[in-house]
C-alpha cells in the first residue's frame, strides 16, 4: 500500500503505540483487500459487545488504553454499537454481575480512548446520519447496508479491531464500497407484491440476500410501489445483510445513488406473496408456550416504540412470559419523556437501552430464565437466535404482543 508521510510516522511508532497497532492492522487487511492506498473517514462505529469481547479481548483493549492521552485518543468522532447489558434491568434478565463487571472494564477501557458511547445499532436514524459520497468505518452490518443504501455513503464491514484501528488513525484501506466500481447491480429482483409490516420487509430482505449469498453481489429490486419509510428499509437491510453478507443494494427512485450495472445482468428474480409468506412461515410455530418476546435487533425508533406502547395498552403480558424492548439509550429518554416507558412497564414489558438481544449474552440468559421459544418481528434476529439453542418464530407486531398477552403463539 501507498503509504503517506503521516502514516508512515504511525507505523514507525512515533504517534504512539495505539496508532502504530491500528495503522499496522489496517495495512494487513488493506494488503489482503488488495487496497492501494487509505481514504480519510468522518467517523467510525465500533462493534465491541463484551460477550464476544471476552477476556483476552478486553485485556487487549485496557492496554492501549492505558497509553498517554495524546497517544490513545480517537482522531475522528466514534460511536459504540449496543452492548451487552443495561445496568437498569440486567438483573430482571438474569444477567449476571460478572457480565457486569467486565462491560464496566470495557466502557472505562473506551471511554479513556474518548469515543462516544452511544450503544446503539441504529445512529444513523439518531445520533448523525451519513451523506452521499461520505466515507465511513461503520461496523454493525445494518449499520452499513442503511448508510451505504439509503444514503449513498461508503463504507465497508469494519470488525471491531478494523474499527477502533480507523478511530485511532482517521482513515480505512481504500477497497470495496469505498470505489465506484464495487457499487454497481449484479443481480436483479423483481417484487410483485407489497410487505405489509415490518416482518414482511426483514422477510423480503432475507429472500433477497439468501439469494444473493455473497458480500460483492449488490442486489438491483424492483417493483416498489412506493417510497417505503425509514423502519421498513432498516429491517430490510438489517436482514438482507444477515442472510447474504450484503452491504449494498439498489431500489430504483428510492436509494441515494444512480445506478450502474456490473455488465451484462441475468433475467430478473421474482418474488411475489407466496415467496414472503413462505418465508415467514418457515418460522411458524401456532399454539406453542411463548417464552420471550423481544423486540430488537434492529433497535426500535420512537415510531416503533409508540407502536409497541398502543399494541400493549388495556393489556398484560403473561406472567409466564417475557416481553423484551431494546432501543438506543437517546429514543429511551425519549420514550420516557413522553411516557412511552411508562405504559409499556406498566402492561408488564421490559424496556431495556443501549442493548441489542443477540449480543447480551442470550445462550446464558436462556438458560437462566428457561427460554426456548422465541417471538419477534425481526427477520434478522430469527435467522441469528437458533445458534444459541432457541426456537424462533417471525411474525407482525400485532401478533408478537398478542401472543405475549396470551402466553402461546396466536
Amino acid at each position: 500500500m501507498r503509504l503517506s508521510d503521516e502514516e508512515r510516522a504511525m507505523l514507525a511508532g512515533e504517534m504512539g503505540e495505539p496508532r502504530r497497532w491500528a495503522i499496522e492492522h489496517q495495512i494487513a487487511v488493506g494488503e489482503f483487500f488488495d487496497a492501494a492506498d487509505f481514504v480519510r473517514v468522518s467517523h467510525a462505529h465500533v462493534m465491541a459487545d463484551t460477550e464476544s469481547l471476552g477476556e483476552a479481548g478486553v485485556s487487549f483493549l485496557e492496554g492501549l488504553a492505558s497509553a498517554l492521552q495524546s497517544e490513545r485518543r480517537v482522531r475522528v468522532p466514534t460511536l459504540t454499537d449496543p452492548r451487552g447489558l443495561d445496568p437498569a434491568v440486567y438483573k430482571r434478565l438474569r444477567q449476571s454481575e460478572a457480565m457486569r463487571e467486565i462491560e464496566n472494564r470495557a466502557i472505562a477501557a473506551f471511554r479513556a480512548f474518548g469515543v462516544l458511547m452511544t450503544d446503539t445499532c441504529i445512529n444513523y436514524q439518531t445520533i448523525l446520519p451519513p451523506t452521499r459520497g461520505e466515507h465511513l468505518a461503520m461496523g454493525d452490518t445494518g449499520v452499513v447496508i442503511y448508510s451505504n443504501s439509503v444514503f449513498g455513503a461508503r463504507s465497508n464491514f469494519e470488525g471491531g479491531p478494523s474499527a477502533l484501528a480507523a478511530g485511532l488513525t482517521g482513515r480505512t484501506p481504500r477497497y470495496g464500497y469505498h470505489l465506484d466500481g464495487a457499487r454497481r447491480a449484479t443481480r436483479r429482483f423483481r417484487l410483485d407484491t407489497t410487505p405489509r409490516d415490518l416482518s414482511e420487509w426483514g422477510a423480503l430482505g432475507g429472500i433477497v440476500g439468501r439469494a444473493s449469498g455473497s458480500y460483492w453481489e449488490v442486489p438491483l429490486i424492483e417493483g416498489i410501489a412506493e417510497a417505503p419509510g425509514s423502519d421498513a428499509l432498516k429491517h430490510f437491510g438489517a436482514a438482507m445483510a444477515s442472510y447474504g453478507s450484503t452491504a449494498l443494494f439498489h431500489l430504483p427512485g428510492v436509494t441515494a445513488e444512480d445506478i450502474a450495472f456490473a455488465g451484462q445482468i441475468s433475467e430478473a428474480v421474482r418474488i411475489g406473496r407466496a415467496e414472503i409468506e413462505a418465508f415467514v412461515e418457515a418460522y411458524g410455530a401456532k399454539g406453542d408456550k411463548v417464552d420471550v418476546v423481544v423486540f430488537a435487533a434492529p433497535q426500535l425508533s420512537l415510531i416503533e416504540m409508540e407502536a409497541v406502547a398502543d399494541a400493549l395498552a388495556g393489556r398484560q403480558v403473561h406472567s409466564q412470559t417475557t416481553l423484551l424492548v431494546t432501543t438506543s439509550p437517546e429514543i429511551k429518554y425519549a420514550a420516557d419523556r413522553m411516557g412511552l416507558t411508562a405504559r409499556m412497564e406498566a402492561a408488564g414489558a421490559v424496556v431495556a437501552a443501549g442493548i441489542c438481544f443477540y449480543q447480551s449474552y442470550a445462550g446464558e440468559m436462556a438458560e437462566a430464565n428457561g427460554w426456548k421459544r422465541l417471538l419477534t418481528n425481526s427477520a434478522k434476529l430469527v435467522n441469528i437466535i437458533g445458534g444459541y439453542g432457541y426456537r424462533p418464530t417471525l411474525a407482525s407486531l400485532e401478533r408478537c404482543v398478542d401472543s405475549a398477552v396470551a402466553g402461546r403463539v396466536v
